[in-house]
């Protein structure tokens, strides 16, 4: 396997992918608990998935193996939905710089998911608050 011509990621790359990050956790915090770990335990099984024919033979099936049991793991745990969403960033870095990019006609996208992923796995290994719970709670305590 040898790698592809690579384009620069600049800072300024990792502005909507650190916004994409946040909506996602925004809009899935909009579930109330069991429903949010659930439908985030069928997300991770997905990505799993996405880099099926992404250039690495029989390694993208390995690594949809350990994806789908972290997502069967992850109906009940929020820690392996984190690891599942660790490993697709480093599985993201893989493909950025030896495979193929996740979206064809975007190279810098494995990059970006790379981010995306990074920050949402940080979110479910603090167990994946509620960010407007969180907000309710700022302000319950700063009336205090």
């Amino acid at each position: 396997m040898s790698p592809h011509l690579v384009p620069a990621f600049r800072p300024l790359d990792a502005i909507l992918p650190v916004v994409i990050a946040f909506i996602y956790i925004l809009a899935t915090s909009l579930l109330r608990e069991p429903n949010r770990r659930n439908f985030n335990a069928i997300m991770i099984a997905g990505a799993g998935a996405a880099y099926l024919s992404g250039g690495f033979g029989v390694w993208e099936f390995v690594f949809c193996a350990v994806i789908t049991y972290c997502a069967y793991r992850g109906l009940h745990s929020y820690r392996f939905i984190g690891i599942g969403w660790l490993l697709h960033s480093g599985w993201d870095v893989l493909h950025q710089f030896y495979g193929n990019p996740i979206v064809p006609f975007a190279p810098l996208s494995s990059a970006g998911c790379g981010i995306t992923d990074l920050i949402i796995a940080i979110w479910f290994f603090a167990e994946a608050p509620s960010l407007f719970d969180l907000v309710q709670l700022f302000r319950a305590t700063q009336c205090l």
